[in-house]
C-alpha cells in the first residue's frame, strides 16, 4: 500500500469475499487513514466477468443491489488480508 497526500491513497487493495479477488483503489478515492476500519469514497465499482459495486465504510463492505453476485444488497465485515 502506498499513501500520497493525507487522506489520499496511491494504491491500496482489499479482499472481496463475494468475488474472491482483491479490489484496488488509488488516489481517485478518499481514505480515512484508518487501517483497522477503513472507509473509501466514492463507491468501488469493478466490472468484467461479474459486476461488483460496493461502499467500504468503517471496515464493512456494503454491496449494492446492482452486483451480479450472491452478496448483492448485503453488508459484511471487511476480511483481513
Amino acid at each position: 500500500m502506498k499513501l500520497g497526500q493525507k487522506g489520499q491513497v496511491e494504491k491500496i487493495s482489499f479482499h472481496c469475499p463475494a468475488c474472491g479477488y482483491r479490489h484496488f483503489v488509488d488516489d481517485r478515492w478518499e481514505f480515512n487513514d484508518d487501517y483497522d476500519n477503513p472507509t473509501f469514497k466514492p463507491s468501488v465499482l469493478v466490472t468484467g466477468e461479474n459486476r461488483c459495486h460496493s461502499f467500504v465504510t468503517d471496515g464493512k463492505i456494503r454491496y449494492l443491489n446492482d452486483c451480479s453476485h450472491e452478496l448483492a444488497g448485503q453488508t459484511v465485515e471487511l476480511p483481513e488480508l
